[in-house]
């Protein structure tokens, strides 16, 4: 089993910035998928970043592309997600996840929190 915990969820103001931290396993962080999703009551799991530890580029949801980013710490096995430039719409919990249900430790496109065996308890941003 792998435990993610997140954290760095805040209220923030529109237009500004927060980042996010999700403390994962050693080898989760080096190689492996690992994903942001976010969720608001009543709609479905949003994939918002995905990105393949082991080496390849990151993918963004258009909704984030150019706001959002990753960055990581290995020694302390724990990815971050930097936000800036924050929208209202961009308020819900968000999710850090890793270890896809097939083995591949490799993002693709199209993932959906489905596609992932573990996944944190999640941190509140609201924008307003």
């Amino acid at each position: 089993h792998v435990q993610l915990v997140e954290s760095g969820g805040a209220s923030v103001q529109v237009g500004g910035s927060l980042r996010l931290s999700c403390v994962t396993s050693a080898s989760a962080i080096r190689t492996g998928c690992m994903a942001w999703f976010r969720q608001t009551p009543g709609k479905e799991r949003e994939g918002v970043a995905f990105i393949s530890t082991g080496g390849g580029s990151p993918y963004y949801a258009p909704s984030v592309m150019g706001r959002f980013a990753f960055s990581r710490d290995n020694a302390e096995n724990t990815l971050f997600l930097q936000m800036n430039s924050l929208k209202t719409e961009d308020s819900a919990m968000y999710y850090c996840a890793t270890e896809r249900r097939n083995g591949y430790k490799w993002c693709n496109r199209g993932l959906r929190s489905s596609d992932f065996l573990y996944s944190g308890q999640g941190t509140q941003v609201t924008v307003s």
